[in-house]
């Protein structure tokens, strides 16, 4: 029996493999598809998805390969300058395509012992008081005390689990492949500018100065099943009708098909068997957050599930996944079929387009549209009055170094500026570290594994019932 299997090699599978991993927990990764996927659904990562990537100890494999761009104008695609003060060390977007995100999340989940299986589906789902057993498609049968669905908006495990996927059907569809062209670049660009004046879901832009190019144009319709590529004929045609040329488009990479649907499963847990990823919720993919949010998803869920493994996870642990995530992914679906109405070529969506875009000289506006995007402002609902109980802590300095290069264990961190504090009984699960920051002006904080705080004082009694709460019975 495997403590945990996680169904989907996609970035929340991965990266909650390699959570788990961390805290010693024994994983399978059941991905149906016998290779990874060459389709880019992703461009980039997120302010807060990178700096889980350096909590973590792995972000300079990311920089190595990726580029890094202001953070502004992605609300909506509309043209904006970065905020000034955007509270991340890592104030930026890493343009990175997806299929090298997941070889290297992958890479390193089973760098740290996770065993990943490829084409193998799962076709049935039973669970008891002790376990989950999954039936799968070569006929045999794996059994697990955890089972965590990450395989896509048309998980398997959520079916089986017959939890509701309620919201909206899309309503429009959007082809996107990568092609070569025969047209110059001159003239490619020249098309582009004039269509999107009013048509913001097109897009012919080149990779890095190759030759191939990535296309991007509405569909003439919403395709029954959205799981079967277009033809070139059709991306071709609809080129044709939205900007008057199909630019000699040929030799096509790959070609896919997206629509604009707002899902979200009503529950993330059902016993020993938990939804993450686009399994748990599904948006229009603007702004470029459906991947980070899994991640975000997975950081959350990996030490709660490791502790529950491990048995030391107080009563409601497991189901604050829930209640954190729950609401977090709601807020991108609204944010997220906000901007797809924004960029509608209806008068009505342009007028309120146009509002939008003078609202966004404003300082305040640009930041707190921006951290929508990015999920740096993300608040959990922990209690306590101090208002940076329930965010993550950005990346501070240190008198001996840096905060995130301390919590590359996963482990939750005591950081102590009075250095009259212990962590006396939870320091199998908690370090304890006395350091002091000119940036942060507490006395101390207690830094759950995901990065955000969960306790802010200098009074050991507060800090010992936070401890209990998060980190179970002291030993």
């Amino acid at each position: 029996m495997f403590d945990v299997v996680v169904v989907g090699a996609g970035p929340a599978g991965l990266v909650l493999a390699s959570e788990l991993r961390l805290h010693g927990v024994d994983v399978l990764v059941l991905e149906r598809d016998a290779e990874p996927t060459r389709i880019v659904r992703s461009l980039g990562l997120h302010a807060r998805s990178i700096e889980i990537l350096d909590q973590r100890g792995v972000l300079d494999r990311f920089l190595a390969v990726g580029t890094q761009h202001p953070v502004g104008g992605f609300f909506a695609a509309i043209p904006s300058t970065p905020p000034e003060r955007l509270d991340s060390a890592h104030a930026y977007v890493l343009a990175i395509p997806q299929p090298t995100t997941d070889r290297l999340l992958a890479e390193r989940a089973v760098e740290l012992g996770a065993e990943v299986r490829r084409g193998v589906a799962v076709v049935g789902l039973e669970q008891d008081a002790e376990g989950v057993t999954l039936a799968l498609d070569d006929g045999t049968h794996r059994r697990a005390r955890y089972v965590v669905g990450c395989d896509g908006g048309r998980s398997t495990v959520r079916r089986l689990l017959g939890v509701a996927f309620t919201g909206e059907p899309s309503r429009t569809e959007t082809l996107i492949g990568e092609m070569e062209v025969g047209e110059s670049p001159e003239t490619v660009a020249a098309v582009v500018a004039d269509v999107r004046r009013t048509q913001l879901r097109f897009g012919v832009g080149s990779l890095d100065g190759d030759e191939v190019y990535r296309v991007v144009v509405p569909a003439e319709g919403v395709a029954a099943d959205r799981s079967v590529p277009p033809t070139l004929d059709e991306v071709r045609r609809q080129l044709r009708a939205v900007a008057g040329t199909d630019f000699g488009v040929h030799s096509p990479r790959w070609l896919s098909r997206f629509g604009d649907a707002t899902r979200q499963a009503e529950r993330y847990r059902v016993d020993r068997v938990l939804l993450a990823g686009d399994a748990a919720h599904v948006h229009p993919p603007v702004g470029g957050q459906g991947l980070n949010l899994g991640i975000q998803d997975a950081v959350n869920l990996g030490w709660k599930l490791a502790a529950a493994v491990a048995g030391w996870a107080p009563d409601g642990l497991l189901d604050s996944y829930e209640a954190e995530r729950h609401p977090a992914g709601a807020d991108v679906l609204w944010s997220s079929r906000a901007q797809m109405e924004l960029m509608s070529t209806e008068p009505g969506a342009r007028a309120v387009r146009r509002l939008v875009t003078e609202l966004l000289a404003y300082e305040d506006v640009r930041r707190h549209l921006t951290e929508k995007i990015t999920r740096t402002a993300v608040r959990y609902d922990l209690g306590g009055e101090h208002d940076l109980v329930g965010r993550r802590l950005r990346d501070i300095g240190l008198a001996r170094g840096r905060l995130y290069a301390l919590l590359h264990e996963g482990r939750g961190l005591l950081l102590d500026q009075t250095g009259r504090l212990t962590v006396a009984g939870w320091a199998d699960r908690v370090d304890h570290v006395v350091d002091v920051s000119e940036e942060l002006d507490v006395p101390a904080v207690l830094l759950r594994p995901d990065g955000h705080v969960a306790w802010v004082g200098e009074d050991q009694e507060g800090l010992a019932a936070t401890l209990s709460r998060w980190f179970g019975a002291a030993a």
